[in-house]
């Protein structure tokens, strides 16, 4: 892994200054943005990484905790039942997308488990354990935060769970 940076061109984000802070190592990675495919499948395949090492970030409301995140692979589907298990919910429910902005900063497409505009609970897909370093967004579309998956842990307050799940298959990813 390459030490604590960032490209100049894209400059800091709340996310990579929250890194800075905490003193964790990470790249910064960018690619090109386009509006009509903003999924983490196609943001893996234009960085050229596997989907299993390209987490996206999702805003789900449980019925007992609130509003909380959850980050999984690209190419797999949340697992809401398991998300509502892993956070001591009955019930979890994708928030609608008009309501992401107001509730975390981010926009679709560049939403970060980090440096949000509050506080949420956030929770790893486990197969994240796998790789030595994952990606997740960096808080700006097109811009890639690679780190460990426990420095991703330390920095978000966050804990693993088994939350995703083979979109095909529908079983556990």
């Amino acid at each position: 892994m390459k030490a604590m940076g960032h490209d100049k061109k894209t400059g800091k984000t709340n996310a990579a200054r929250l890194l800075d802070e905490l003193g964790i190592r990470y790249d910064m990675h960018e690619a090109e943005v386009d509006l009509d495919d903003l999924s983490a499948v196609s943001m893996a395949a234009k960085l050229g990484e596997e989907n299993a090492r390209v987490f996206k970030t999702l805003v789900a409301r449980g019925d007992k905790t609130g509003i909380l995140m959850a980050c999984v692979p690209a190419d797999a589907e949340l697992d809401l039942k398991a998300l509502a298990r892993a956070s001591g919910n009955k019930q979890v429910a994708m928030v609608h997308l008009k309501e992401v902005f107001p509730l975390t900063g981010y926009v679709r497409g560049g939403c970060s488990p980090l440096a949000g505009k509050k506080k949420y609970p956030v929770y790893v897909d486990e197969t994240a354990m796998l790789h030595e370093t994952i990606f997740v967004s960096a808080g700006q579309r097109g811009v890639q935060l690679e780190l460990s998956p426990d420095d991703l842990l330390k920095a978000a307050e966050a804990e693993y769970a088994a939350i995703a799940r083979n979109p095909e298959t529908l079983e556990p990813y």
